[in-house]
């Protein structure tokens, strides 16, 4: 039977396809993202503290993620409200800071427990969206063209369904087989989408599934990789080609498409640490200069952790009382490192010139 876009897609076959998924391109193309991966991977490794940048990395993710469904905030905005004591009301910044706190929730979750479920998608979710709300239970839900509102997509309908398609998604993804995991972390993420389990939160929870079973895998050890600003810059392909695999049962070109992605992803955050860590080496030595007496690595590397930072950081990390490090910021303005800004009743500190490097 033909598909058909206006009608619910109970008949989306079950996982693995039933057809030659690993052809010779794929198969190339699977080595040349493993390789950039694993480069990645080695540079974090390499860092002086491998916890250094996750925040900020996850931050610039959730907001790429949440623009895909036009959810707008600056980094700015979002770096500020992600520190500031002074609760935000822009509600976009709002949503996209609940999708990094998602996602570390579902990593912290798999720490727990290496599995994936249907109710960790669900607590992710819910946790994106701020609300109690659950699979799918009533007819309706259609996928349009943003331009031209036709119907371009009919998820499967009914509870009973959705929930025997992600079982079957779960089993794909936690059993282990011979499949390549990056071949499967595409089919993954075409099943999860097609499947549209919740009324609103898929994208946003699909890309967070994609981080977290690279870790439930092995290929990363955090979730450091910027996917979604791919998707954004190929916003118009990546549509089009997770309705072609629906339409057209074409798996290779989604499959090629999503190996791009990470590898042209893991290949810009090696470049993106590199950079940062140039920075950073060249402003530690300009500090130990110029302020030689309150100059540590632990003060370095809180500078940044974040391009904002402010005293409570600092206390925290031990480096003095909040009188003293509260100096140690003035002075580091003063002497042209940081600006300092004034946020409700707390004043933050920015570090420019690591924000000009994720602003690139």
């Amino acid at each position: 039977m033909a598909y058909n876009a206006n009608k619910p897609y109970n008949t989306l076959a079950l996982l693995p396809p039933k057809v030659k998924i690993e052809s010779t391109a794929v198969l190339k193309k699977t080595i040349a993202a493993s390789r950039a991966l694993s480069e990645l991977k080695g540079a974090i490794k390499n860092l002086p503290n491998p916890t250094l940048f996750i925040d900020t990395i996850n931050l610039q993710e959730a907001q790429a993620s949440s623009a895909i469904e036009n959810i707008i905030t600056t980094q700015d905005e979002l770096f500020k409200a992600s520190i500031a004591d002074k609760k935000t009301e822009n509600a976009a910044t709002k949503e996209v800071i609940h999708y990094k706190d998602a996602l570390w929730y579902g990593v912290k979750q798999l720490e727990k427990k290496p599995v994936l479920t249907t109710n960790l998608f669900i607590a992710i979710m819910q946790i994106i969206k701020e609300n109690k709300s659950s699979i799918r239970n009533a007819s309706g839900t259609q996928l349009r063209n943003p331009s031209t509102k036709k119907v371009v997509y009919t998820p499967p309908e009914g509870q009973t369904i959705i929930r025997d398609k992600l079982k079957n998604l779960e089993t794909f993804m936690n059993i282990e087989d011979d499949m390549d995991p990056l071949i499967k972390m595409a089919i993954i993420h075409y099943q999860f989408e097609a499947i549209h389990p919740f009324f609103d939160g898929n994208g946003r929870t699909g890309r967070i599934i994609l981080l977290l079973y690279l870790k439930l895998s092995g290929l990363m050890e955090m979730p450091a990789l910027y996917l979604s600003n791919y998707i954004i810059q190929h916003k118009s392909d990546y549509y089009i080609n997770l309705r072609n695999v629906t339409e057209k049962g074409d798996w290779e070109t989604w499959i090629l498409f999503m190996l791009d992605m990470i590898e042209q992803t893991a290949k810009n955050g090696r470049k993106q640490i590199a950079d940062i860590e140039n920075v950073m080496i060249k402003m530690g030595k300009e500090i130990q200069k110029k302020l030689p007496k309150i100059y540590s690595k632990e003060l370095l590397e809180i500078l940044f952790r974040l391009p904002y930072t402010k005293r409570n950081f600092l206390e925290d990390a031990g480096l003095g009382n909040l009188k003293t490090v509260g100096n140690y910021l003035m002075e580091l303005e003063q002497a042209g490192f940081l600006k300092s800004e004034q946020v409700g009743k707390e004043k933050l500190y920015l570090n420019y010139k690591l924000m000009e490097v994720l602003k690139k």
